[in-house]
C-alpha cells in the first residue's frame, strides 16, 4: 500500500507532478521488461516509428538516423500489462493524486529509445490531444530502464500546469501534432527528471514535459498510462481510444446502461 504523505500531495499540487521511487517492485518489473522486450521484438519495426514528424498514414517515415519506436494500448497485446493497470501501489498513489476513488483508463502506450540514436521530443502539453472538463487527466510515466538526459529522460516545468491550456504551435507551424511555444519554454531550461527503473512520475496533462534524444549506449524504455475520474468527460470531438473508459478503481454511476447504447464508446 503506497499512500501519499500530506507533504507529498502539497508538492504534486504546487508543481503538476510527482516522482516516486521503485514503486514497481524488481519481479514485476522483470517480467515486464521480458514482456516488452519481446513484443517491440515481434512487431514491424518500420510500422511503429513515433517521432513527431509526418503523419501516421505513410508510418511518419522520415530520413532522420533518430528513431522513436512506440506500440499505443499494450493490454491488448499482453496481459502481463493489463495486470500493470491493476497494481494497487499505483492506483492508491493516483487515488491521492487525483482526489478521487472512481479512476477510468484513457489509454497506454510506450515508447523506446534505442541507444545512441533515439529522438527527442518537444516541450508540450498532453491536453490538445483530449481535452477533457475538469481536467482530472494524468499520467503515469512508469521507468523500465534507469533514465536521465544522456539518454533521453523526462523535462518538466514545474508549476506549468497552473497556467492551463496554452497556444498550441504544433498546427500553427504546420505540423500534425501538438506543442508549446518552443522559444519561450526551451527544454534548456526545463529541469530533468533523474530516475531509476520502477520509478513512476505521475503528473497533470497541463504540465509542460518532453525529453531530449538517446545519445547514450544504454535504451530508455517506458510504459505510460493515461488516467481521469470517471465522472469527468471529453469535451470537443475527442477520437475513441480502445480500453477508454474501463474502470480501474471505484464506481462510475453516470455510465449508460441502456440497450440501445451498449455498443457505445
Amino acid at each position: 500500500m503506497v499512500r501519499l504523505t500530506e507533504e507529498q500531495k502539497k508538492f504534486y499540487k504546487e508543481n503538476g507532478f510527482i516522482h516516486l521511487k521503485k514503486l514497481i517492485k524488481d519481479g514485476e518489473l522483470k517480467t515486464l521488461s521480458q514482456e516488452y522486450d519481446d513484443l517491440f521484438r515481434r512487431k514491424n519495426q518500420q510500422k511503429i516509428e513515433s517521432l513527431w514528424v509526418g503523419g501516421d498514414d505513410n508510418f511518419r517515415e522520415t530520413g532522420s538516423p533518430y528513431t522513436v519506436k512506440g506500440i499505443h494500448n499494450l493490454q491488448y497485446h499482453n496481459a502481463v500489462f493489463g495486470k500493470l493497470l491493476y497494481n494497487d501501489s499505483l492506483l492508491d498513489a493516483l487515488e491521492d493524486v487525483m482526489d478521487t476513488k472512481n479512476i477510468a483508463l484513457h489509454h497506454t502506450k510506450a515508447h523506446f529509445k534505442p541507444p545512441e540514436k533515439g529522438g527527442s521530443y518537444p516541450m508540450h502539453q498532453d491536453y490538445p490531444y483530449f481535452p477533457y472538463k475538469n481536467d482530472s487527466m494524468v499520467a503515469a510515466f512508469i521507468h523500465l530502464d534507469a533514465a536521465s538526459p544522456k539518454n533521453g529522460g523526462l523535462f518538466v516545468y514545474p508549476g506549468s500546469h497552473k497556467l492551463g491550456p496554452l497556444e498550441d504551435f504544433g498546427p500553427k507551424e504546420g505540423s500534425n501534432f501538438h506543442y508549446v511555444d518552443q522559444s519561450k519554454y526551451p527544454i534548456e531550461k526545463a529541469i530533468p527528471v533523474v530516475a531509476e527503473a520502477g520509478d513512476v512520475v505521475i503528473f497533470s496533462y497541463l504540465l509542460i514535459h518532453g525529453s531530449t534524444p538517446n545519445t547514450s549506449d544504454c535504451p530508455r524504455r517506458m510504459f505510460l498510462a493515461q488516467y481521469y475520474d470517471a465522472h469527468d468527460c471529453p469535451v470537443g470531438g475527442e477520437p475513441g481510444q480502445p480500453g477508454r473508459g474501463w474502470l480501474l478503481r471505484g464506481v462510475n454511476r453516470d455510465r449508460d446502461a441502456t440497450v440501445a447504447n451498449r455498443r457505445k464508446d
